[in-house]
């Protein structure tokens, strides 16, 4: 039996289900979920992650933490995390490039939130010789000063989508025409977790939301309130919801979301402000991403690497450059935001 089949049984059962009850399915089923057969990262999978793109990535985020560090104190022992980190490549180029800063790898405890056996291994292989903690949430973090990076890991959450109806809302969501899979729309009722977009919003306007991104936020933002570290959340998305984000990427090609239930990675746009609300810790302001690496030396290290560079690989190497900080491409498309204690400073790139 196909994962279609199953979700659509479940329907001619029990009714309609939400988007985000159809993501997780896709996503997470345990035979059959996206990513429990795939490995979605690089030229051969579905998308293209910006550690894939250039070594300058991680590099420069692993300099951002361990700046934090230093500016605290330099903390004696720390959870070094990551959530969900695919194959491990931007963990490698941080740990790369912080092997220099006296202390930092002998106090870091490098902890890999990731529910993937899959993907467990393979960062295991990239990660060959590092003591790694592979922990499945991230209520399973040490209680201790915790500096952490989501590299488009909320963007993969379950999301439920309504549809403004006057002051009621109708949510999004998937059902059976026939023998297919089609979207439509629940009765307009009152949604409490949406009281206060109906300032904002009209008749008609499409609003989304995790439900368990507040959560996780709050999880790490109180580790890092309580304990000190550093956050940074890097993601596609803007500061508030607004709009149908719903889509799925296979073979780098946005498809039907419902047509390849489990072979397509299904995302949507991260609602930063949802994060800067649920954070119980201190956050920055909303930075592009080619801002926030420009101000940390993306072009000073771009060019340091392109001296030993000749004809494919240098064109290859500057085009890297430009797809992750051109606002044209992953520049303005990804922003970044930095969690922090309350009383320091936000970490470096990013401003208060």
């Amino acid at each position: 039996m196909s994962l279609c089949e199953l979700i659509s049984a479940r329907i001619a059962q029990n009714g309609p289900i939400s988007l985000a009850d159809y993501m997780a399915e896709c996503l997470l089923h345990p035979t059959f979920g996206y990513y429990t057969t795939h490995i979605p990262f690089g030229e051969k999978g579905d998308f293209i992650t910006a550690p894939e793109i250039s070594q300058i990535f991680g590099e420069l985020i692993g300099l951002c933490l361990a700046q934090a560090w230093m500016d605290q104190g330099a903390p004696t022992a720390f959870t070094l995390a990551e959530l969900g980190p695919g194959r491990g490549t931007l963990m490698a180029d941080v740990l790369r490039a912080t092997r220099h800063v006296p202390g930092f790898l002998d106090s870091a405890q490098v902890t890999l939130v990731e529910a993937s056996a899959r993907m467990k291994e393979l960062q295991k292989e990239t990660l060959s010789g590092v003591p790694l903690v592979h922990c499945e949430q991230v209520a399973q973090l040490k209680e201790q000063p915790l500096f952490v990076i989501a590299n488009e890991f909320f963007d993969a959450l379950p999301i439920r989508q309504f549809t403004r109806d006057g002051q009621h809302w109708r949510e999004t969501q998937v059902g059976m025409a026939e023998t297919k899979l089609v979207l439509g729309q629940g009765p307009a009722l009152p949604q409490p977790a949406l009281h206060n977009r109906l300032g904002d919003t009209a008749s008609g306007d499409v609003v989304e939301y995790a439900p368990a991104l507040a959560p996780i936020v709050q999880t790490i933002g109180t580790r890092i309130a309580h304990h000190g570290g550093a956050g940074l959340i890097i993601d596609y998305g803007d500061w508030r919801s607004l709009g149908d984000t719903f889509q799925a990427l296979l073979d780098h090609q946005t498809v039907d979301p419902l047509i390849h239930p489990g072979a397509a990675d299904l995302t949507a746009h991260v609602d930063f402000e949802a994060i800067a609300v649920a954070a119980p810790c201190q956050t920055s302001r909303l930075t592009p991403q080619g801002v926030f690496l420009e101000r940390l030396g993306a072009a000073q290290r771009a060019e340091a690497l392109a001296a030993g560079l000749r004809g494919t690989a240098l064109a290859q190497h500057i085009a890297a450059h430009r797809r992750l900080t051109h606002p044209d491409e992953m520049g303005n498309l990804f922003k970044v935001m930095g969690l922090f204690p309350p009383g320091s400073s936000p970490p470096p790139g990013l401003d208060q």
